[in-house]
């Protein structure tokens, strides 16, 4: 049976342990701030491609003041198991909605009511987003991490007997149109190749993740993100090549220019050789298969597990936190500003980190703790 992330590669005061009977799941959690019963806790989910143990430098920081602070491998990922890594598996359990249902049925198996926040990291912020959506009860806060909430897609209103509207075109369609065709990288990762692709990266794994992190750090040279106009393919193309790759070109290809020299690997402390090991051990075993159904969920036609919600604005207390080098922020045109706006009615903060790119927790991790200790004692 599989063994917790040993305690070699964690900081002290983390620790890792399984959770049973989580919606089908034994999942992988990581926690620190367990020691004193009582303390409210402090729900952490991470991204892509991503673990619990991307969230290990600000763990013991906000255990130390006063909170049981929990990350979680998501279904996809790391040492929790009971899901399929089989592209034709069901995707209804990798659905957002169904995301939101195993950070809810965590804390309950953990023999919880309610947290003090959840907050979300990259494709981890929707998921907490939903969390904060469909039980403000149990998620009373919200912080989004990286990738704003634009707010839930509405139904069409008074259709009864009405017209019908011609739908908006379809950028991800258009973007192969252009002059220098190119793919969106959600509808890259929804392919049945993206995970051999990964796997066999010609460079290695090891290359593939560090250059990947790298692309998208706060490190990388030349990086000047800011709004698009709107959501064309034409203003999309302005997005990194990790955002709208070229058609005919894969991930690790895309990639491979931005590998950091041996200098810049040197002189990276917020993910050292011996981090992205713990990285590369772990998708090695597991493919990206898990956290790329992630991608098939968003992009299935079938999906309708939002319905109910839609419309729905966030009414708990919510921020933002994001890097001020991170495209992040800005690849859905028009989102920071309607979460700000429109999608979250008690919008309390939005936190730029100044230098950070989008692994702001791990970049920067002081930064976000103050955020976030600010946001809770609020």
């Amino acid at each position: 049976m599989m063994e917790p992330l040993p305690q070699s590669v964690l900081p002290d005061g983390v620790r890792a342990r399984f959770v049973e009977g989580v919606n089908g799941l034994r999942m992988h959690i990581l926690e620190a701030g367990f020691e004193a019963a009582g303390r409210p806790m402090v729900l952490l989910i991470h991204g892509f491609p991503e673990l619990a143990y991307s969230w290990r430098k600000v763990m013991k920081p906000l255990a130390d003041a006063g909170y049981h602070v929990v990350a979680p491998d998501q279904r996809g990922y790391g040492r929790t198991t009971g899901w399929s890594a089989d592209y034709d598996t069901p995707l209804a359990p990798f659905y957002l909605m169904s995301m939101a249902s195993d950070a809810l049925a965590l804390v309950f198996a953990m023999g919880r009511r309610s947290v003090a926040a959840v907050v979300g990291h990259d494709v981890g912020s929707p998921v907490a987003a939903r969390c904060a959506l469909a039980r403000p009860d149990v998620f009373p806060a919200v912080a989004l991490m990286s990738a704003p909430f634009g707010g839930m897609a509405p139904l069409p209103f008074a259709t009864d007997g009405a017209e019908a509207v011609p739908a908006a075109g379809n950028v991800f369609a258009d973007l192969t149109t252009l002059p220098r065709p190119r793919k969106h990288y959600v509808a890259y990762y929804a392919t049945r190749p993206t995970n051999a692709d990964m796997m066999n990266a010609p460079q290695g794994l090891h290359a593939l993740l560090r250059a990947y992190y790298h692309a998208k750090s706060g490190d990388h040279a030349g990086v000047a993100p800011h709004p698009l106009k709107a959501a064309t393919a034409e203003e999309m193309a302005r997005l990194p090549t990790y955002y709208v790759m070229d058609r005919d070109v894969d991930m690790p290809a895309t990639v491979a220019p931005d590998m950091p020299s041996a200098e810049e690997v040197a002189a990276c402390g917020w993910l050292t050789e011996v981090e992205l090991a713990v990285y590369v051990g772990e998708y090695a075993r597991t493919g990206f298969q898990g956290g790329l159904n992630f991608y098939r969920g968003v992009t299935d036609p079938a999906n309708r597990s939002e319905v109910l919600f839609a419309g729905r604005r966030i009414d708990v207390p919510a921020i933002f936190i994001g890097g001020s080098r991170d495209w992040g922020l800005y690849q859905q045109p028009g989102h920071i500003e309607a979460m700000q706006a429109r999608a979250c009615s008690r919008f309390e903060g939005l936190h730029i980190v100044d230098g950070a790119g989008h692994w702001v927790q791990q970049e920067q991790p002081e930064a976000v703790v103050r955020a976030l200790l600010g946001f809770l004692k609020n």
